[in-house]
């Protein structure tokens, strides 16, 4: 390559390199992997150091990926007390190898390793004064960063204030995550509602962290785990030594670290985690590899954008080639239609995979798959098997693109594609069975209103013609019931005894249960404390919705157009007529403030459901929380508590309550048994 082609490679280099980092830390929703973009990082870094004349200060290889959105302005921007810099990464263990010498040269004495977990999350800066957290700040563009200090008060281990000989003042930073559980439960939610999953947890970390509702982050589930203190503040002889005193000061602090002496065990802790993170909760995509004596770290340095100190080994995302037989079409019941892939059984991640999402039409185009062909499919950092290429050398001759299809495939209608979207939609909404069907699933579901059946009983219901939508669900005699394949009277008689408990049902699950596009959960409860009932919900304007927290445009024109159709208000009508709660004077209200301004934490079993627990919870004005943090106000025991969360307390010194002890809180004991009874839906 001569000089005026390493020109021209270096600016597109950069080009492609600006716009996925702005996709990766802005948007949240990247289209190249990792390994990708590092790859081509890498060949930019080797052009400029060939051609340094070339270099410039606004390259990427210059500065860090920026997560500062210019177009918004919902946090205010800080300035860092210390430059928060990325890590320069690789691949490879030689390279490792050449950071360890590059240390041995230029120390020339003796020191360790501190090796670590690389946590897939988003970073973050918390400042503490006095023991009380002050301030939290997103890496930004490592000199600014956003901050995010009322959000970070809610993720439930991050302590608001610490105990012991903590400094007067520092800092301290590490990585929120958002762990399996709480993204497979929000992405759940999201399909439901119609919104896109997100890819992978680290996108639904940082999303998460950055919404305008601190209330929403506290409900995301999210984590923290911390990792350095900045040597210039602390008076520490080790990194180690600064992360030992952080734990003792209350601070999340990883336990899976170790001090190395030689790159030979360097290597044992790398080929360890390489496979043992499959067991972890979380998502980690490498090893971080720190000199640990921080005299050698003041010693080193720093670039322009990372420390000479510190490393960062990335394992490989675990990928395999297989056969894609098929694509299925499927319907949702908000009408999107996602193709599927087939694919030959393969193993990735220890489980075998046999089907993987495509998304929508455009990213099969985008892949340039066709039928016949063997596809590459990647675990890595995500939970849902992606497909992200194709093996061209194994594709037949004469392979075609597949089609998709332009009639919904289960009742024929053509499909129909919105401006700004990129799924494309059924519109028969009350005529396809896959749609109706799909709406009384989710109308039946436990966090809806918790009736006694599944898709089987819905499957059956429809093709005899008893329920055609979910009022109709009310008037199944038990007669009809047991004229039905496979009932008996005890599940008959169950099943109804269920439905009736539904008319006890909070205004908020039921408005959860009506299956609104884009309305979760938290926006039904939401919208529903915020106006009251329905009709008020039926009057509002879309300026009037857009009042509600955490409700925008989208959320807002999908809620007015239901509300303004007139077979939805038919269908609220008989739902009325069936008793259920349409208004928060009807059951939604909170029963009492006991609890307001406690967070608790709940572990063990206990004479009603965990979830039932957390309504009751929740209904008194208390605050529920997964982990026990400086910030809670007590556990919650039952029978078979876990051990960790009562060493926790035991260490942090929070009181452990038992549920005779939390029902004595409430007001009126025989209230409150009554109130348990009514909340409990079997």
């Amino acid at each position: 390559m001569d000089r005026a082609e390493a020109q021209q490679r270096i600016a597109e280099l950069r080009d492609i390199l600006l716009e996925n980092s702005r996709k990766y830390y802005i948007d949240n929703a990247p289209d190249m992997s990792d390994q990708e973009f590092d790859f081509l990082m890498h060949e930019l870094e080797a052009l400029e150091s060939q051609y340094p004349e070339f270099i410039t200060p606004d390259s990427p290889t210059q500065r860090v990926g920026s997560d500062l959105d210019p177009s918004s302005g919902s946090f205010v921007k800080r300035a860092h007390r210390y430059p928060m810099l990325s890590l320069g990464n690789t691949y490879s263990i030689e390279e490792v190898g050449e950071f360890a010498a590059r240390a041995d040269k230029a120390l020339q004495e003796a020191f360790t390793y501190c090796c670590e977990l690389k946590f897939d999350g988003t970073a973050i800066c918390l400042t503490y004064r006095n023991g009380r957290l002050v301030q939290a700040l997103t890496r930004g563009d490592g000199v600014l960063g956003d901050d995010v200090t009322e959000n970070a008060r809610q993720i439930s281990n991050i302590p608001r204030t610490l105990k012991g000989d903590y400094p007067e003042e520092f800092e301290i930073r590490g990585e929120v995550l958002m762990p399996y559980s709480s993204f497979e439960a929000l992405n759940r939610e999201r399909e439901d509602i119609g919104e896109a999953p997100f890819a992978n947890p680290r996108n639904a970390a940082s999303g998460s962290l950055k919404l305008g509702n601190p209330e929403e982050v506290g409900r995301r589930g999210l984590w923290c785990t911390l990792y350095h203190i900045p040597a210039q503040s602390i008076p520490f002889e080790t990194h180690s030594e600064a992360l030992d005193k952080a734990a003792s000061w209350g601070l999340p602090v990883s336990d899976d670290r170790r001090i190395c002496r030689n790159i030979e065990e360097v290597r044992n802790f790398i080929d360890y985690w390489d496979t043992a993170r499959d067991g972890l909760p979380y998502a980690t995509d490498g090893v971080v590899i720190k000199i640990n004596e921080l005299q050698a770290q003041r010693a080193l340095g720093y670039t322009a954008k990372s420390p000479r100190w510190a490393v960062a080994y990335k394992f490989k995302a675990e990928q395999a080639c297989t056969p894609l037989l098929s694509i299925d079409y499927q319907v949702g019941r908000t009408g999107a239609v996602t193709p599927v892939a087939n694919l030959g059984p393969v193993q990735l991640g220890g489980t075998t995979v046999r089907r993987a999402t495509l998304v929508n039409a455009d990213q099969i185009a985008s892949l340039d798959i066709r039928l016949g062909d063997s596809v590459y499919v990647e675990k890595g950092g995500e939970i849902i098997p992606k497909i992200t290429g194709v093996n061209l050398a194994l594709r037949p001759a004469g392979a075609v693109p597949p089609e998709f299809p332009r009639c919904c495939p289960d009742c024929g209608t053509p499909l129909v594609k919105q401006e700004g979207e990129a799924k494309w939609f059924c519109p028969n909404t009350d005529g396809c069975p896959t749609q109706i069907k799909g709406r009384i699933v989710h109308f039946i579901g436990r966090k809806a209103m918790n009736v006694l059946a599944g898709d089987a009983t819905v499957d059956q219901f429809y093709a005899t013609g008893l329920v055609r939508r979910p009022s109709d669900l009310y008037a199944i005699s038990k007669y009809q019931l047991m004229s039905l394949e496979g009932w008996q009277d005890r599940a008959a008689q169950r099943f109804l005894d269920s439905l009736a408990k539904t008319r006890k049902v909070p205004f908020e699950r039921v408005l959860f249960a009506l299956g609104i596009r884009f309305v979760g959960e938290t926006t039904a409860r939401d919208i529903a404390r915020h106006f009251g009932d329905i009709d008020s919900i039926a009057a509002a304007s879309r300026e009037q919705l857009l009042e509600v927290a955490e409700v925008g445009d989208v959320i807002a024109g999908s809620v007015f157009d239901y509300m303004h159709k007139e077979e939805n208000l038919e269908e609220i009508a008989r739902l009325k007529e069936a008793g259920l709660q349409f208004s928060t004077n009807g059951g939604g209200e909170a029963a009492s403030d006991a609890l307001a301004g406690k967070t608790i934490v709940i572990s063990g079993n206990f004479s009603i459901s965990r979830d039932d627990m957390k309504a009751l919870i929740m209904n008194h004005g208390g605050k529920c929380s997964g982990s026990v943090s400086g910030s809670t106000s007590f556990l919650l025991a039952g029978s078979k508590p876990g051990p960790e969360k009562l060493r926790k307390c035991s260490q942090l010194g929070i009181p452990v309550v038992s549920e005779e002890e939390f029902r004595a809180m409430l007001p009126g004991a025989a209230a409150a048994a009554e109130e348990v009874e009514e909340l409990t839906l079997f």
